[in-house]
């Protein structure tokens, strides 16, 4: 049981406690509610997942270079032709006002003021337009397909209208097994909590389950989108489509042959499915099979910039940030993910420079060693 506890209020500094990016997540239970807490921090399952994404990480091991001019470093990248300063993209997260009032507004704030691109999620507190008022230009909207295909449509057109540059279909979560800590924890949803970017959608009606038919079968069908319903999306949508969600290389191959403009190597922190592979354990093979030109991002474990770092040396472009990002909200709003922000990006530096890779290009060179053979190699992406 989960005994009540005083939730500090969000502040308006920096705490002195803060040291690295991940110092916000030993801070957050401090202003989280402990059963809001369960549900962000915990994954599917028994968090069996959950944990792989952050032991992964720490199985790889980078090899320090010296005599390495990195005077000129620089995190730049690019991105679906565009240029990134950094590779640290804010990850779509459902409902954060969960953790603060402003939710991801404020998220979207901090992003504008590090040059970092936002996902903006279709779950989002805030509607799509509103998050797109304090965003910078490079911001992406995370896309549910809808129980109605015009419902599905029509997000796609005001994600567009608003300025947002590129569209996430997010593939594995039509259902999700649910969680051992949140339950336990008794969590549910505040009555207030609202989807804003939803709530002018007619209930759409669903068929029900007939004869021997298994509900979870019949619900998983129901909320994932046909292969016709995704092709239409990838040659009608006027902005790229990336998918996320992708954890096998011949579903990576089949969606770039579909015309995917690129891939998001995620297991959805741990939230979906209990017992599958880390993320980042994955992502090498992805790389290999769809060509080292083709853009690839991950996410799932992520805590510092040193991980940022081993998943550009195995084959990653860009990473996002998702637990991160709520727990520096609840600690201080808008200014704890612009430091998170920040704090990452120099965590990426500081490796860069006692490796020797003065650019993002120059980490895909880099040498790592590791206990997992799967990962054992010098790089090749």
């Amino acid at each position: 049981m989960y005994e009540p506890r005083k939730i500090l209020e969000t502040l308006n500094y920096i705490p002195p406690e803060i040291l690295s990016a991940q110092d916000y997540e030993l801070l957050a239970p401090d202003f989280i509610p402990q059963d809001r807490f369960a549900y962000i921090s915990g994954g599917s399952g028994h968090d069996v997942t959950l944990t792989k994404n952050q032991q992964a990480f720490a199985k790889v091991a980078f090899i320090p270079r010296v005599l390495r001019d990195v005077e000129q470093g620089s995190t730049t990248t690019e991105l679906l032709g565009q240029s990134f300063k950094h590779p640290i993209l804010l990850a779509p997260v459902a409902y954060q006002t969960l953790v603060h009032p402003q939710g991801e507004q404020a998220a979207a704030y901090a992003a504008q003021a590090t040059d970092s691109c936002i996902v903006a999620s279709t779950l989002s507190s805030m509607t799509l337009e509103q998050i797109a008022e304090q965003a910078g230009s490079e911001r992406w909207f995370q896309l549910y397909f809808q129980p109605g295909f015009k419902d599905t449509q029509h997000l796609l057109k005001r994600a567009v209208a608003a300025g947002y540059r590129a569209i996430v279909v997010t593939l594995d979560a039509a259902i999700q097994q649910p969680s051992m800590r949140a339950q336990r924890a008794r969590f549910t949803f505040p009555a207030d909590l609202i989807a804003a970017n939803l709530v002018d959608q007619k209930a759409a009606s669903r068929s029900s389950s007939v004869g021997n038919q298994s509900h979870i079968f019949h619900s998983y069908m129901q909320n994932l989108p046909s292969r016709e319903q995704l092709q239409w999306l990838l040659e009608n949508s006027p902005v790229p489509v990336l998918i996320k969600g992708v954890l096998h290389s011949e579903d990576a191959l089949e969606l770039k042959a579909l015309g995917a403009a690129g891939i998001i190597v995620s297991n959805h922190g741990g939230r979906t499915l209990d017992g599958v592979p880390a993320s980042l354990s994955m992502l090498p093979a992805i790389r290999s099979a769809v060509g080292d030109s083709f853009p690839l991002l991950l996410d799932s474990g992520i805590r510092s910039g040193g991980d940022i770092f081993k998943a550009i040396a195995l084959g990653a472009d860009a990473v996002l940030i998702g637990r991160l990002q709520v727990y520096a909200l609840s600690v201080a709003g808008a200014l704890g993910v612009a430091h998170m922000i920040k704090l990452l990006r120099e965590e990426l530096e500081l490796t860069m420079a006692m490796t020797g890779c003065a650019t993002i290009n120059d980490i895909r060179l880099a040498d790592l060693t590791t206990e997992s053979s799967n990962l054992s190699r010098r790089n090749e992406c």
